[in-house]
């Protein structure tokens, strides 16, 4: 156990109650000493009473440490990092006291509860929360949260930039890899599982994702409301309060260290509030899938028209078909596109892979494009590093644009011939050549023409 500093008043307050306690001391006199009342004076003779000095010291780490803790979070971190073993009743108690907790009644919070599933693997609620997880030490971004609705278990936690497609399938490729196939995912209305708009085409009415599940034969199912699926939201709530002080204490400070950090608090925290559910049944099933099959499942799969010069356009990128004897006939026809989640682009005719060339265009965000609020720290962050890529254009001066080109000659004093170096040794070459002239010495070649 490491050393805990108490402060003045903490040791004046024992001094002054062990007076007391001694009967060296009466209760007014020390309740005028410690400028409290006189039953704030009984309740802390009380509380060393049934817990000494321990229990000053305890809500003085608390003060000092887990201000912003629960009673039964700040109970467990003393007990692992400071060898204080407390009750968390005792320790909700001496913080309440010491106005450093309040009661469920004054917090007055009310959920409507519904009847969680019976079986574990029977229905998986999926969720997003944006948050600045590691505070002032990082970045904000988001945490896709996947918890079991039979036994409230955490199956998936997973750092991303934002929710998308793409991330989504990275968490589910973790999750079915670890667990199986659920029977159903419960999710709220996001583009990633709903499609919006009725009318939309292509896609049969369903999101890449939704496709994805749809081949897995694995069920989304979309709530109505948020209270629907209450269950993860008061998880994104519970998380927001112990998993980020969890990555202050361990000094984690961006996503890479967090993901790695993840499946040690997933495990303490399923041993410690998952309950048993119902039934006993595991109706997960398992994933009998190639790798490569469950990569081209999990991808974004596209169909686009093939043009007469064996073009076809995909994400602001005109991409140009290698000419074979497949791809001639291809004019007028619709190739698949596959996505993948490592930014390569596979483009396929009937399960062939095609060769081609990509000819970029100028990649930005459509102006006035829609945006979802989820995603609007990602499309920020995407539109800043654009920016600060792009090069200014180069201005002409008027003097460039007609042409004129300065000469040697620059502003200011002006050189002094008869003591510049260059001209002296000039006229002494012309005077020993005019000298030699009117002497009849040959005229110089280079003045000759020779």
């Amino acid at each position: 156990m490491g050393l805990i500093a108490m402060s003045e008043r903490d040791l004046q307050r024992i001094e002054i109650l062990s007076k007391v306690t001694a009967g060296r001391m009466t209760l007014a006199s020390a309740a005028r000493v410690l400028e409290l009342s006189t039953r704030q004076v009984r309740r802390l003779l009380e509380r060393i009473n049934t817990g000494g000095a321990a229990s000053i010291r305890a809500v003085t780490v608390v003060r000092e440490r887990y201000v912003d803790f629960g009673p039964t979070l700040a109970a467990e971190k003393l007990a692992e990092r400071d060898g204080l073993t407390v009750s968390r009743e005792t320790l909700r108690q001496w913080m309440s006291e010491a106005g450093l907790w309040l009661s469920r009644k004054q917090r007055r919070t009310f959920h409507q509860p519904r009847l969680r599933r019976e079986a574990y693997g029977e229905l998986v609620q999926i969720d997003g929360s944006e948050h600045r997880w590691f505070e002032d030490r990082g970045d904000p971004c988001s945490l896709l949260v996947f918890i079991d609705d039979a036994t409230g278990k955490l199956m998936q936690l997973r750092f991303v930039r934002s929710e998308s497609a793409f991330s989504y399938f990275e968490a589910l490729e973790l999750y079915l890899k670890a667990h199986g196939a659920p029977v159903a995912f419960y999710s709220d209305k996001h583009s990633v599982f709903r499609v919006a708009k009725k009318d939309a085409k292509g896609g049969q009415g369903m999101t890449q994702f939704g496709r994805a599940l749809c081949e897995l034969n694995i069920e989304i199912l979309c709530a109505n409301s948020s209270q629907a699926k209450g269950r993860v939201e008061r998880m994104n709530r519970t998380l927001q309060d112990r998993l980020i002080k969890d990555l202050r204490l361990e000094g984690i400070c961006g996503m890479d260290d967090g993901n790695a950090f993840l499946p040690r608090f997933m495990e303490r925290y399923n041993r410690q509030f998952a309950i048993t559910p119902a039934r006993s049944d595991d109706l997960h099933r398992p994933l009998n899938l190639a790798p490569d099959r469950l990569r081209d499942v999990l991808c974004k799969r596209e169909q686009r028209y093939v043009g007469s010069q064996l073009t076809f356009s995909f994400e602001r990128q005109r991409i140009m078909l290698e000419e074979t004897a497949v791809t001639r006939g291809l004019v007028g026809r619709y190739v698949e596109t596959y996505a993948l989640a490592d930014g390569r682009l596979d483009v396929r005719w009937k399960g062939h892979s095609l060769t081609y060339r990509v000819f970029d265009k100028d990649q930005r965000v459509t102006h006035a494009a829609i945006t979802e609020n989820k995603r609007l720290g990602d499309v920020l962050a995407y539109i800043k590093e654009r920016q600060e890529q792009q090069t200014k254009p180069a201005l002409k001066t008027n003097s460039e644009k007609i042409g004129y080109k300065p000469r040697g000659r620059k502003p200011g004093k002006r050189t002094d011939f008869m003591t510049d170096p260059a001209v002296i040794a000039r006229r002494r070459q012309a005077l020993s050549q005019r000298s030699a002239v009117e002497q009849g010495q040959p005229y110089p070649a280079q003045f000759n023409g020779e």
